[in-house]
């Protein structure tokens, strides 16, 4: 990354590092198949960029309503370093879709903000199954692993704005 001209100090960022973590999936059931090839994408990154398989757990929740509520309750436990939402809404010929989308998101936020820990959100808005799939390991990527790269880099940049003695560069 180029650092701007006009600055003289380093630019803090993270990076793809996931060793000593401890890391949560809470993953909706509802459209399933679309939803395990997000986690499949989800721990293949993880476990590639140095997380233990033993140091990631999944939690299993009916649909992405309940994802907020599950994160919230996990993160309340204090003894994970990240946690990634993963889910997949589809429109269809009601609003179900609109009333589902816009509270997952700010509710998965708000999990963020409130305990101060990195949360990636890995839950598809799709208008429809095409679309789903492209974004679950088909030509758009998978964005289960798009949402664990971004955890990474989160959990990383955080632990060396805290000084956690485990960040340095190699």
């Amino acid at each position: 990354m180029r650092t701007p001209t006009a600055l003289s100090g380093p630019i803090l960022e993270g990076h793809l590092r996931g060793d000593d973590r401890r890391i949560v999936i809470v993953a909706a059931r509802f459209n399933e198949r679309i939803v395990s090839r997000l986690l499949d994408g989800a721990v293949d990154c993880l476990v590639r960029h140095g997380v233990a398989a033993d140091a990631i757990r999944v939690v299993r929740v009916p649909g992405a309503w309940e994802l907020p509520v599950a994160l919230d309750r996990v993160a309340a436990r204090g003894d994970v370093d990240g946690l990634i939402a993963l889910g997949a809404v589809i429109r269809g010929e009601t609003p179900h879709f609109d009333y589902v989308c816009g509270p997952c998101a700010s509710g998965v936020a708000r999990v963020a903000q409130d305990h101060g820990l990195p949360v990636a959100f890995g839950v598809l808005t799709c208008d429809t199954t095409a679309q789903a799939e492209a974004r679950a390991g088909g030509k758009a990527g998978n964005k289960g692993g798009d949402a664990a790269s971004a955890l990474l880099e989160m959990m990383d940049l955080f632990a060396r704005m805290d000084g956690d003695g485990r960040t340095e560069d190699r």
